[in-house]
């Protein structure tokens, strides 16, 4: 066979009642498609039967990380083109179904399995969680799933991060900023909006490395606690603290935010972490940080939001970001943040969208990477590392797109007397871009 490029071509097109928007490359040396447009490079057989035993996302990401598909050209690109066929055309049985009827379709898929080989479905790659019962959302499952995605090495998230190890979306006074630069400034926005004071104690939930914890000390003279399920992150973080000669001022836990029981808190940060939380448990989570807080006091939420549906009972959790990335992590809309926030007793103050922010953070993140890959590699796995890669670069793409955002939401644990302790006039908290 040497036309096997072609013969996909072509009975893609017949399933996806249009032609491929990329080249493609297959494993006996063909190509077909549009001329210089990205190549999309099926290395084996073994591809196809993913595909086809996991028609969709969770298919393409297994046959992705496994190395049987790469990507030939612009990542960005590519994976633009791709979009409609992968995020926005879903994998809807229903569809799915309705698609078998048609006699073209069904022949072009009895043409793929031919073309596949062995019917036997590959196994899953070594990188994919797997788990019968999901988003529960117990304190065993967070740490199972936390370990999951944060234990993969601090080596590894140096190469990515760089030396602020900040993973959340950074503020970029410009869009030619160092990751550095724009990171610090995050943290500072985060310091301002909470009000920060001397002697103030400032709990940090899902602290990460501890770059909020050490800043937030060093720079403004608050008491941290920083809790976290990782005990890589943990041991990370002390360190950090111990060079700074912070130790005095700021303590790491390997704890769950639903066990600390030393408040009340001045403030209190949650940077990057709710999306673990959940859409059952968030209520629990507001309520629980609503009374680790003073009379007063306040909570900086930053948060990544998808967009609401027209039918939310038919939202679907991202099966690459579930299987691969984030297990039990879940989205929800802002709105839905908001409203959560207030039931559980807070005043939002002030909702800000920094959404075309954290493109800019994963473009940066990928660069990083993609600068590194072989000790990437080394460090992890191959796949692990191709996991990265896509998820951050699809992610940049989703934010530009406005399929995903981010906001950090203000509250206040205004007490009884009404008096919030808010500016008449909002955001003069604005970090300049010199500062």
């Amino acid at each position: 066979m040497a036309d096997a490029a072609q013969r996909l071509q072509s009975l893609f097109a017949q399933v996806l009642d249009g032609p491929l928007p990329v080249r493609i490359r297959a494993w006996d040396g063909s190509q077909a498609g549009p001329p210089g447009a990205p190549t999309l490079v099926v290395r084996n057989r073994r591809a196809l039967r993913r595909l086809l035993w996991k028609p969709g996302e969770l298919g393409l990401a297994r046959a992705w990380v496994a190395g049987d598909l790469d990507i030939e050209g612009d990542l960005y690109a590519t994976l633009a083109l791709l979009s409609g066929l992968i995020w926005e055309r879903g994998e809807d049985a229903r569809t799915l179904a309705q698609a078998l009827r048609d006699p073209e379709v069904r022949a072009a898929v009895r043409g793929l399995v031919r073309l596949a080989g062995s019917p036997l479905p590959p196994a899953p790659p070594r990188e994919e969680t797997r788990s019968p019962r999901r988003h529960l959302h117990t304190k065993r499952t967070d740490r199972r799933a936390i370990s999951h995605h944060y234990d993969v090495g601090n080596d590894f998230y140096e190469i990515v991060l760089g030396p602020s190890m900040v993973y959340s979306c950074a503020y970029w006074p410009a869009p030619d900023a160092t990751l550095e630069q724009a990171q610090h400034d995050k943290l500072e926005l985060v310091c301002r909006k909470l009000d920060l004071k001397p002697g103030q104690r400032l709990l940090d939930v899902g602290c990460g490395w501890g770059s909020m914890a050490v800043h937030a000390a060093r720079e403004h003279g608050v008491s941290v606690v920083g809790v976290t399920l990782s005990q890589e992150q943990a041991a990370y973080a002390r360190k950090r603290v111990a060079d700074e000669g912070l130790t005095d001022m700021v303590e790491i836990r390997v704890q769950d935010y639903r066990d600390v029981r030393d408040g009340p808190y001045d403030a209190i940060s949650s940077i990057g972490m709710a999306e673990h939380v959940g859409a059952d448990r968030y209520l629990e989570y507001a309520a629980t940080l609503f009374d680790l807080l003073r009379p007063g006091g306040r909570l900086l939420n930053h948060q990544i939001a998808r967009r609401p549906q027209r039918d939310e009972t038919a939202y679907r959790v991202d099966a690459f970001i579930d299987s691969y990335v984030f297990p039990d992590g879940e989205l929800q809309p802002v709105g839905s943040t908001v409203a959560l926030l207030e039931r559980a007793g807070f005043e939002v103050r002030d909702v800000e969208s920094i959404r075309e922010h954290y493109g800019l953070t994963l473009r940066r993140w990928v660069a990083r990477l993609e600068a590194d890959w072989a000790r990437a590699v080394q460090l992890t796995s191959p796949g692990r590392a191709r996991v990265w890669r896509l998820y951050m670069a699809a992610s940049a793409l989703a934010f530009e797109r406005n399929r995903i955002g981010v906001n950090q939401v203000l509250a206040v644990r205004t007490p009884e007397s009404g008096a919030s302790g808010m500016p008449l006039r909002a955001r003069t908290w604005v970090v300049p871009a010199a500062d």
